[in-house]
């Protein structure tokens, strides 16, 4: 029987959340997670800055261990950051603290992806600040055809029981990344990629968009709107993080 779930034939296939990856991961050459508040967007800062960031997506209490496994500073909850542990998820807080060269980054979504992918398949971090030059470092490698497909996986948040919110910020965030891709000539498109493009270029003011999301107005509330500002500085980095053999994104 034929599985419809894969999107097969198409270059350029969508999906959401970890359990869509992790389908995903075995059809495709290459998979990019799309967490713009904020996992994607905070490695796009760090890696931009000179940072291998590792994500992590375990359970907390052994967040600590695993950094000092991989030997690298750890990154804590927004509201516990310190003058001694002053980085966290936060893309403002990145922007100020130190530079470390390495950094254990917790999320419970956009780790969780970069995970379901296995350590065979090239997974790239992408975010409105780096969407071009994600999709050109894409397309100059092959990636996006029918034969070497890219899946783009929208990370979502969660619910309170644990189960997969559907976010705006990544859906119009995965519809950027795919219309650029698009625009480069990448493609054919699945029936959800051209779904989320679509998505993405009807959206008259996406900066506006993101700010007013569910998301957003959860920043704003608690005093982290600069987060949001930076999530939308659309095409401000030219890094491309990609996750290396140790388990860090690194410059690719």
């Amino acid at each position: 029987m034929a599985d419809w779930a894969a999107q097969a034939g198409s270059g350029i296939r969508f999906e959401w959340g970890a359990a869509g990856a992790a389908r995903l991961a075995g059809e495709v050459s290459c998979l990019v997670v799309v967490d713009v508040l904020s996992f994607t967007t905070a490695v796009s800062i760090a890696v931009q800055a000179g940072t291998r960031v590792f994500p992590y997506g375990g359970r907390d209490d052994a967040a600590a261990s695993f950094a000092r496994k991989k030997d690298a500073r750890l990154a804590v909850a927004r509201h516990a950051v310190t003058a001694t542990s002053p980085w966290s998820l936060s893309p403002g807080h990145l922007r100020t603290a130190p530079v470390v060269p390495r950094l254990v980054l917790p999320s419970a979504n956009g780790a969780d992806i970069a995970a379901a992918a296995g350590t065979d398949l090239p997974v790239v971090a992408a975010c409105l600040r780096n969407l071009t030059a994600v999709g050109s470092w894409l397309t100059a490698h092959g990636y996006g055809t029918a034969h070497r497909p890219v899946a783009v996986i929208a990370a979502g948040e969660q619910w309170p029981d644990g189960t997969l919110r559907p976010a705006l910020e990544d859906l119009l965030g995965a519809g950027a990344v795919i219309s650029d891709l698009s625009s480069q000539g990448a493609g054919p498109l699945s029936a959800e990629a051209a779904a989320a493009k679509a998505c993405c270029e009807c959206t008259a003011e996406m900066m506006h968009a993101i700010a007013a999301s569910a998301s957003g107005r959860e920043l704003a509330a608690t005093g982290f709107s600069g987060d949001v500002a930076i999530a939308v500085e659309e095409d401000a980095c030219a890094v491309v993080p990609v996750l290396d053999a140790d388990g860090a994104f690194a410059t690719a």
